[in-house]
């Protein structure tokens, strides 16, 4: 039975960014009907989280909880639970640094940061968020590379940085704030949606699906004609993310209207 769950999951992610994370999940899962415990994962961005959602209700008898270190973490560590375990999960493993610069001379960004990281042979799926301010950054991370990180993180491009432990109860929730936008379409194109919510022209949005700046639920947009539906959460590279919020229906002159909600 498990055999078939399996190749069937992964059959359906097959050829999708998810592919690679789903094998990942659903051993994890296997593990946890094998063992009737527990299991951690990496931390897994919103499309993750959601395969690991899959997962779990592909496999009687699972739970899946979700940890990212703070209230309203976007990336998340997903810990599948057995229905038999009586004890309690130790957490979710989950260390914070902060690296401080002199923000007086230098202005770090978010890739900035993760290059660093990067660079120093730290992967992806061992980094939850990286909360970047105008002179330092907290650095979520899986709770094993935080003595590394600490001892190795010296630079981040040619910024000197300084480290130490954080705590994570000193996180702020995350609030997002929301921008509402009201706009009429010629069709639910994403190029056509996407230029109504970032301020852009349509051929602007074709040239950033072409670069391979956008997303659609965390997915790489293959094409500017693909369409979009109420729900639908549009992000793109250096703007931030989008909402379909509503689809109201047609004008008179048969256009259509959306309600947008762009996260800023």
């Amino acid at each position: 039975m498990a055999s078939e769950q399996k190749e069937k999951l992964i059959r359906f992610y097959k050829g999708t960014e998810g592919e690679e994370t789903v094998v990942k999940l659903v051993d994890l899962a296997e593990a946890v009907q094998r063992s009737q415990k527990f299991r951690l994962s990496g931390f897994l961005d919103p499309y993750g989280q959601e395969i690991a959602e899959t997962v779990a209700a592909n496999y009687p008898g699972l739970r899946v909880d979700f940890g990212g270190g703070y209230q309203g973490a976007e990336r998340a560590r997903a810990m599948y639970i057995h229905e038999d375990f009586a004890g309690t999960p130790a957490g979710f493993d989950i260390a914070c640094l902060k690296a401080s610069w002199n923000g007086q001379f230098a202005r770090l960004s978010h890739r900035d940061v993760l290059g660093a990281l990067m660079g120093l042979g730290i992967e992806r799926d061992r980094l939850g968020d990286l909360l970047v301010t105008a002179d330092s950054v907290r650095i979520l991370c899986d709770s094993k590379m935080a003595e590394y990180l600490l001892q190795n993180l010296t630079k981040i491009g040619a910024v000197g940085v300084s480290c130490e432990m954080a705590d994570l109860a000193d996180i702020a929730p995350r609030e997002e704030r929301c921008k509402e936008i009201r706009a009429t379409v010629a069709s639910l194109r994403i190029d056509s949606i996407a230029a109504s919510g970032f301020g852009s022209s349509r051929s602007r949005a074709a040239a950033d699906i072409a670069a391979d700046k956008m997303k659609l639920n965390w997915q790489p947009v293959k094409s500017a004609s693909q369409t979009v539906k109420e729900g639908d959460i549009i992000s793109m590279r250096g703007r931030g993310r989008l909402e379909v919020a509503e689809v109201r229906g047609q004008t008179k002159k048969g256009r259509t209207v959306v309600v947008l909600k762009r996260y800023i």
